[in-house]
């Protein structure tokens, strides 16, 4: 296996854009992601992307970004219709394979401009749940009240987690939201959808993130402190949710032991959790103790872009260790309704 490390990480301001579009958004943020890499664009050697189509409500939508990496010279490009944590995975596998020796990774949405709880419904299954037409909100609220009724946590719980996600996110440039409520003001306010309240829930945002990945000997020269990828696996879970306990993550746990996650836990842990609720699943998934340092960005709860969230995550675990405030760090990132797919990299220093 070849050395593959995070040698740069760049992220615009999560908030709502009425004025920028999507291309507007991410320029800067690429063009800060390239150079703070030390790799001049044109030896970058392949470009993956990750965004979604339905956002912007026109087919390949996708193509139009491309204009934030300029027409020419002619690059090796590639999309997935996912968060670009999984266009990071391709650039993994593409790196693996010796087809280039760096990557540069972007993903970018904007959520405002639509109604994204219903957007998101389109992902369903076709044939029973998405006719239902039950938003996303909805549907984590169900996760919720299983997570509850199980007797694993409480509200206050769910509360404790919001309200800790908005005092980190305070110290987050990127972040959207940073409202420092106490536990005991949020469990006051009217539920959104039972048992979840808009605490419980993401914000909406707008925003744009971009990674440069580089093999070996090449990291080694551009960074003096690699964030290495040692592993990294994405499993899924059915898609029906009838078929599943919504309280656990069985497919995180597994990606977390292919990818190699093992005994010894990370200082630092970011998990994609759009929802309290989910991120207690994941911890509990995960082992992580009162140890862990669980989302210091604030996570999804401070800022989610959709399609650039889970990227987000392995960004800020790897700042972590290129910073040196960890030498050994989690990423996941999450996919569809309730935590159906989900995506484990685990990060190291040298």
């Amino acid at each position: 296996m070849r050395e593959v490390a995070v040698v740069s990480f760049a992220q615009s301001a999560a908030r709502r854009e009425p004025a920028r579009n999507e291309v507007e958004i991410l320029m800067p943020v690429v063009t800060q992601a390239v150079e703070a890499s030390g790799i001049p664009r044109h030896e970058i050697g392949f470009t993956c992307s990750g965004s979604c189509d339905y956002l912007a409500g026109q087919a390949f939508s996708f193509v139009s970004a491309v204009d934030a990496l300029g027409a020419w010279p002619p690059i090796v490009e590639s999309h997935v219709e996912m968060d670009a944590a999984w266009a990071l995975y391709e650039a993994w596998a593409k790196i693996q394979c010796g087809m280039a020796d760096s990557a540069l990774v972007f993903g970018f949405g904007k959520s405002s401009p639509g109604e994204i709880r219903d957007v998101l419904t389109l992902q369903l299954d076709p044939y029973y749940l998405a006719p239902l037409w039950p938003d996303t909100v909805s549907l984590a609220a169900i996760q919720a009240r299983v997570l509850l009724e199980s007797g694993k946590a409480s509200e206050r719980d769910l509360a404790e987690v919001a309200a800790r996600s908005r005092r980190d996110a305070a110290a987050n440039p990127g972040a959207h939201q940073r409202d420092p409520s106490g536990v005991d003001e949020l469990l006051a306010r009217d539920y959104l959808v039972s048992p979840l309240r808009v605490h419980d829930c993401a914000p909406i945002s707008d925003g744009a993130a971009a990674v440069v990945l580089a093999a070996g000997d090449l990291a080694r020269k551009v960074c003096d402190r690699p964030a290495w990828i040692r592993g990294i696996d994405h499993r899924i879970e059915p898609h029906a949710l009838g078929l599943r306990d919504l309280a656990t993550s069985p497919s995180t746990r597994l990606a977390a032991e292919k990818a190699g996650l093992g005994s010894v836990p990370p200082e630092v842990a970011e998990l994609h959790a759009p929802f309290t609720s989910q991120e207690l699943i994941l911890r509990e998934a995960l082992s992580l103790d009162a140890g862990v340092r669980v989302n210091p960005s604030g996570g999804a709860l401070g800022a989610n872009v959709v399609m650039a969230a889970g990227l987000v995550r392995i960004g800020e675990a790897a700042r972590s260790i290129r910073e040196g405030e960890a030498s050994r760090a989690l990423a996941h990132a999450t996919s569809g309704p309730c935590l159906q797919q989900n995506l484990v990299c685990l990060l190291e220093a040298d």
